[in-house]
């Protein structure tokens, strides 16, 4: 399918307006219930991942829904419109906790309103990115598309990791950063209703503006063979289980980066040029994979992107011994640039991976599985996601971080801080990486072959 560069601008929107509510929800759901409503950090990550591990159950059978779907409008298009709306009126809801709500509502609001908006986001998530493979083939095309895409869902990233610090207190009438963190609350909500439009409108020129193949009529497959050609697709489990290290590394961070910029540097300016920079370099980055890869085999690109992360993180680690620098923050620009730079190229590699998988699996199996597979991925991503924000919520408690306004830290309380922003990552990427070289077999030429296989069947059939 010969994809027009309207085609490809659409999709890319598409992909800015979904990663917009991901990230605003991924970066500051434990920020605005924690510091801004005064929840416990602990409990808030423990509802976090308890909703992840519900996705565990409700992601896969959802791709197994859009694989049997089959309409006049095709298989993916209808629910990502019906999740994008559906999803958007949770994160108004999510954000907007009314006034006067005591602790125990305010628990039942956020676990209520948190899994509602896991379910929703699965509902357009996991038929959006099943649509490369479906309309690309192994090659250029692919990775040129997966590299777009993801580029524009790195910008749409940094939108609201970038301007929410800068646009909520405006929007809560305070016209500045305060250190009374409630007055934030009345900005959170209306930031995250214009995000929630912004969302719709991207996803409604994506429906109209991004054509299907009409699905192939295929024997319809049982949810048991379905799932046994996914577990049986060992390449597959591979990426899968990199996703899940990979992103569990850069949630941590992104967690409690801004509880760094915030309550060790006091300035969450800085965290706004921080972010700033660092997802420009991740953009830059991924823009840059189609041709980064006329010279590097794409197995050997997805390993350096994994050492170029870990040595950030430990330039990072080393910065923080010293004495100094809270006097010159902007050399965390250079351990910021360096991960961010790494997590750019490995974000556009495991898709390119996971869609080559699906290839493989045809191959293999004899079924074709794009959004069982991609399933895997939405919920790998948002286990990730929880998982993170539980162990970053049980970090803020544990080592006696206080965010309190205006309260002191101790001295044990930022050594902890410095340690969980870049041990943990650095161990997840070091099993990522083991992981990935030991299991990891779809290089060019495996996947040429492939492809030939492929090409010899169906033109047999």
């Amino acid at each position: 399918m010969k994809l027009t560069v309207r085609n490809k601008a659409a999709f890319c929107l598409g992909a800015f307006g979904k990663d917009i509510v991901y990230m605003l929800v991924n970066s500051y759901v434990l920020y605005y219930y924690n510091t801004v409503l005064g929840m416990s950090a602990t409990f808030i990550g423990a509802v976090l991942m308890g909703a992840r591990i519900f996705d565990a159950l409700n992601d896969p059978f959802m791709g197994v829904v859009v694989a049997k779907t089959n309409t006049k409008h095709g298989r993916y298009r209808p629910w990502i419109l019906t999740g994008s709306i559906m999803n958007a009126v949770i994160i108004y809801a999510l954000f907007a906790v009314p006034d006067g709500m005591g602790d125990t509502a305010m628990r039942v609001w956020l676990a209520v309103f948190y899994i509602a908006w896991g379910v929703t986001y699965t509902l357009m998530d996991i038929p959006f990115w099943s649509m490369i493979p479906a309309i690309t083939e192994p090659g250029s095309d692919r990775e040129q598309l997966s590299s777009l895409a993801r580029s524009a869902s790195g910008i749409g990233d940094a939108v609201p990791t970038v301007l929410t610090m800068m646009v909520v207190p405006v929007l809560s009438g305070t016209a500045a950063l305060t250190s009374n963190f409630v007055l934030y609350k009345p900005g959170f909500r209306t930031w995250s209703l214009m995000i929630a439009v912004v969302f719709v409108v991207t996803e409604l020129i994506f429906y109209f503006n991004v054509p299907e193949k009409k699905p192939e009529k295929t024997e319809s497959a049982s949810i048991g063979q379905m799932f046994g050609a996914l577990f049986h697709n060992d390449q597959a489990m591979v990426i899968v289980a990199a996703v899940v290290l990979v992103y569990m590394a850069i949630d941590i961070t992104g967690n409690l980066i801004l509880y760094f910029f915030q309550f060790d540097l006091g300035n969450t300016d800085l965290y706004s040029y921080f972010t700033a920079v660092c997802f420009l370099t991740q953009v830059v980055f991924m823009l840059m994979i189609p041709l980064i890869r006329k010279k590097v085999e794409k197995l050997h690109l997805f390993i350096a992107g994994i050492v170029i992360q870990i040595v950030g993180y430990l330039i990072l680690l080393a910065i923080s011994f010293t004495d100094s620098y809270k006097g010159m923050w902007y050399i965390f620009l250079i351990p910021g640039i360096l991960v961010y730079a790494g997590y750019g190229i490995l974000n556009v590699m495991l898709t390119v991976f996971l869609s080559d998988t699906v290839d493989y699996g045809e191959m293999k199996n004899g079924t074709r599985e794009e959004s069982v597979i991609f399933s895997m991925q939405t919920f790998t991503v948002k286990l990730a996601s929880g998982i993170a924000a539980f162990l970053s919520g049980l970090a803020i408690d544990w080592i006696g971080l206080v965010t309190e306004a205006g309260a002191e830290q101790t001295a044990s309380a930022i050594t902890g801080l410095h340690f969980w922003l870049t041990v943990p990552p650095m161990l997840l990427l070091v099993l990522a990486f083991v992981v990935f070289r030991k299991k990891y077999r779809l290089d060019d030429s495996r996947m040429k072959e492939v492809q030939e296989k492929l090409a010899g069947r169906r033109n047999a059939g």
